[in-house]
């Protein structure tokens, strides 16, 4: 696979505690440059990226992130307020602990409710899969698709490990035909990134991948 494919893959991320506009305009630099799917990045960067970036580059942020236990109400100002900004695709954190305690309709509702805020705009959905079973990634891939969200993502980066090729399978087998399937956390070379869109990932959540790219433009 030819490496301007895979970077067509990515949403160039950065989402530190500690990222500085410095850094986030550098990431949309890369993003531009190398022509990656979108640049992840905290809300309170997105009014300034999109002003930076225009129409040359998506800008994606995070909602409820990275625990997923905001109030609905919240997560739904957040999505708001982030496309208000000018953000092009919005990354939720389901509330876990609703989806542990089997309280699906709370989960379901809550993703058509953001769903529903986004209009036009790309809805991934974050699930957390380090924390969940096997029958719960299941779950929430039926729960994902009748919501109508766009994509399920695996992971955000900030618990116990990231994405793993099982949990993709596992996806690939339960999500309806319209969802689309994002790997996230830990992919830390060109050939897991291969793997993962073999296995069905149309979207990769890493900005190893770039800075793998500039580390052999240097060498050469």
């Amino acid at each position: 696979m030819e490496i301007k494919e895979i970077l067509a893959k990515c949403d160039h991320t950065l989402l530190s505690q500690t990222a500085t506009w410095d850094e986030i305009k550098a990431i949309c630099d890369d993003g531009m440059k190398y022509k990656t799917a979108s640049v992840c990045i905290p809300p309170a960067y997105v009014k300034q990226a999109k002003d930076y970036v225009g129409d040359n580059l998506a800008i994606c942020t995070v909602i409820g992130f990275p625990n997923g236990y905001n109030t609905t109400a919240t997560k739904e100002f957040e999505t708001k307020d982030a496309i208000k900004n000018g953000a092009d695709e919005i990354d939720m954190v389901i509330n876990i602990g609703q989806l542990k305690a089997k309280n699906y309709d709370y989960v379901l509702d809550e993703i058509k409710i953001l769903k529903a805020a986004c209009g036009d705009k790309i809805l991934k959905v974050i699930i957390e899969t380090c924390l969940l079973t096997d029958e719960e990634k299941v779950k929430m891939c039926k729960i994902v698709t009748e919501a109508k969200a766009d994509y399920i993502k695996t992971s955000t980066g900030f618990s116990k490990s990231g994405a793993t090729f099982h949990d993709i399978e596992i996806f690939a087998k339960n999500v309806g035909k319209d969802v689309k399937m994002k790997a996230a956390g830990g992919i830390s070379s060109i050939e897991d990134a291969e793997e993962f869109i073999r296995l069905g990932a149309s979207r990769l959540g890493t900005s190893r991948i770039v800075k793998i790219v500039k580390a052999t433009e240097k060498e050469a």
